[in-house]
C-alpha cells in the first residue's frame, strides 16, 4: 500500500527477476519473509544481527553476499536521498530521447559504490546493467515501467518521467516475438534492439509505446501462433 514500499520491493523484484518463474517466486517469497513485508522500513533498519537473515537470500548466481550489499547500497540511498525515485532523477535530462543515461549514471554510481568497497562480484554487476556496453536492461527497464506508466498493470509513482521515455524490457522471448512481428532486424539482444523495438512501438503511440509490452509477452507466454 504504501509508496515507498512499492517502490524498493520493486526495484529488488526486477532485479531478482530472471530464471525459472518457480525460482523467481520462491527468492521474492524469502525476501517479503526476511524483511517482514515491511521492506522500506526494514532496508533503513536493518541490524547486524539481521544480516545473517539477508545472507540467506541466495538467487541463482547471486549469494547471499551479494544480497547484503545490494541492500546495503539501497539503504544509503534512501539515507541520503530519501527516496530511489529522488536519486534516479539524478541522472535524468527532460532533453534526452530516453532513459538510457539515466540508467547509465544509476547503475555505474552503484558499480563505483561496490568498487569503492572492494566486493564488486558477477553477480552485483549483473544486478545494475549498463547500456553502454550492450546489455538490454530488461530487468531495470520492467521496473521503471512499473514506476512510471499507470494504468491496471503499472504504479505510476514517478510523475516526473513521462511515460514516452520508456524503453521495452526485452529478453530472449520478447526479441522472438518481436522479430516475427517485424520491429526488430536486429538478431541479438542487446540495447540497439530494445531501442528500436521501442521506436517502432513509437509509431503506433508516441506518448506510451511500452504499454504494448504486457501484449507482446503474452503472445509468447499463451504460445499464440502468428
Amino acid at each position: 500500500k504504501k509508496d515507498a514500499d512499492i517502490e524498493i520491493i520493486g526495484l529488488i523484484s526486477s532485479i531478482f527477476a530472471y530464471g525459472n518463474i518457480k525460482q523467481i517466486i520462491r527468492s521474492q517469497d524469502k525476501i517479503l519473509e526476511v524483511t517482514g513485508n515491511n521492506p522500506h522500513d526494514f532496508i533503513l533498519n536493518f541490524s547486524r544481527r539481521d544480516e545473517a537473515k539477508i545472507k540467506m537470500i541466495s538467487h541463482r548466481f547471486y549469494r547471499g553476499d551479494d544480497t547484503l550489499w545490494l541492500f546495503k547500497a539501497l539503504r544509503i540511498i534512501y539515507k541520503e536521498h530519501g527516496s530511489l525515485k529522488d536519486y534516479f532523477l539524478k541522472f535524468y535530462n527532460e532533453n534526452d530521447k530516453n532513459l538510457k543515461s539515466a540508467i547509465e549514471g544509476f547503475s555505474q554510481s552503484r558499480i563505483d559504490y561496490f568498487e569503492s568497497k572492494s566486493v564488486l562480484t558477477r553477480g552485483l554487476r549483473f544486478m545494475f546493467p549498463l547500456p553502454s556496453v550492450g546489455s538490454a536492461c530488461k530487468r531495470i527497464n520492467l521496473f521503471l515501467r512499473w514506476m512510471v506508466r499507470k494504468d491496471e498493470l503499472d504504479f505510476g509513482l514517478w510523475n516526473e518521467i513521462p511515460a514516452a521515455k520508456l524503453v521495452i524490457p526485452v529478453d530472449t522471448h520478447i526479441a522472438r516475438i518481436c522479430k516475427q512481428l517485424k520491429l526488430t532486424q536486429l538478431q541479438n539482444v542487446s540495447w540497439a534492439m530494445a531501442e528500436e523495438i521501442t521506436d517502432n512501438l513509437r509509431k503506433f503511440d508516441p506518448n506510451d509505446p511500452v504499454k504494448y509490452d504486457f501484449a507482446i509477452c503474452h503472445i509468447g507466454m499463451r504460445k499464440m501462433e502468428f
